[in-house]
């Protein structure tokens, strides 16, 4: 029987949303403000420091990656303590393939950074996301996983642009290189092993969230959460509360209400989203939006509209 965490890693994708690369000069520093969408970093020559969503700074080495899984803000710099320049205010080139190459005010071919921002398709209140930590590493997990210092040599290749296609095979690789930081973090059980991803290693419990993830949008009775974990309704109803902390049935409606944010993330109109769910009307389905998600989902089609105009 496949793992419920491996179902639920298979129903999890990134698209990526924009590629660059820099080479800047020291001293140089730049923020980059909190997205939506996750932002990942490659130092593929070079030297630089990354100061955390917490204020704490690491050094990072040549071959070195990390991913922010919630897209928090974050700063890279030759050194700690220079005073960065915001990265929207650094002009971008297109160079070949997608990929944009960002304009620092000085460059120097000994340094040189990959960047990458990527879309989950689930909602960044995702459980599995919040339970990620703020910055994750490829030297803390590359222990576990020995496909990523192949993926990470492959990168550094194809980095400096000198081959035919090699902006596209590098997208690509910095796709399969996020995906598989996330699996192994998950399967290695970094971080906290109690609350949600001890519900989802539940053996009972398990089978039933990983069957409401891979199908979020469908409105899940009590009685077809309970077939699935081969139990009678009540008997199902008591366990699920005592492993995950809530009914099933406001789970439920909570990943019912972040497939409908990412809906109108993705531009879908309100009327549409709610229809998709089954919802009879506009204003019954943005009521019980707004109970979960705790704004209207207008508010998060006005946002979206914001973010495509600031996106390059």
């Amino acid at each position: 029987m496949t793992d419920p965490l491996t179902e639920m890693l298979r129903g999890l994708r990134l698209d990526g949303v924009e590629y660059g690369r820099c080479q800047p000069s020291a001293p140089w520093a730049t923020a980059y403000p909190a997205k939506a969408e996750a932002q990942f970093h490659f130092l593929a020559a070079g030297s630089a420091y990354l100061q955390a969503p917490d204020g704490e700074w690491t050094e990072m080495r040549p071959g070195d990656a990390v991913l922010l899984p919630r897209g928090d803000a974050h700063v890279l710099a030759s050194e700690p303590g220079i005073s960065p320049t915001p990265v929207d205010c650094l002009p971008r080139k297109p160079l070949c393939d997608g990929i944009v190459d960002l304009q620092c005010p000085c460059t120097d071919s000994n340094n040189l950074i990959f960047f990458a921002v990527m879309r989950f398709n689930v909602d960044k209140r995702h459980p599995l996301l919040n339970l990620m930590p703020d910055v994750m590493r490829t030297s803390d997990l590359a222990k576990s996983e020995p496909t990523i210092p192949p993926l990470l040599d492959a990168m550094m290749r194809e980095v400096e642009m000198n081959r035919v296609g090699a902006g596209g095979i590098l997208s690509r690789l910095a796709d399969v290189l996020t995906a598989t930081i996330i699996r192994t973090w998950v399967e290695h059980g970094c971080g906290d092993a109690s609350g949600w991803l001890a519900a989802v290693r539940n053996p009972e419990v398990g089978r039933v969230l990983a069957a409401i993830h891979l199908d979020p949008a469908h409105d899940w009775s009590v009685n077809e959460l309970a077939r699935h974990m081969g139990a009678s309704r009540s008997g199902f109803a008591q366990r699920f509360v005592s492993v995950v902390g809530e009914t099933p049935a406001r789970y439920v409606a909570r990943m019912r209400m972040h497939q409908a944010h990412e809906w109108l993330r993705e531009g879908q109109r309100v009327a549409a989203v709610a229809e998709r769910l089954g919802y009879d009307s506009e204003a019954s389905f943005s009521r019980a939006f707004k109970r979960v998600i705790g704004a209207s989902p207008s508010h998060f089609r006005e946002k979206r509209k914001d973010y495509g105009a600031a996106t390059p």
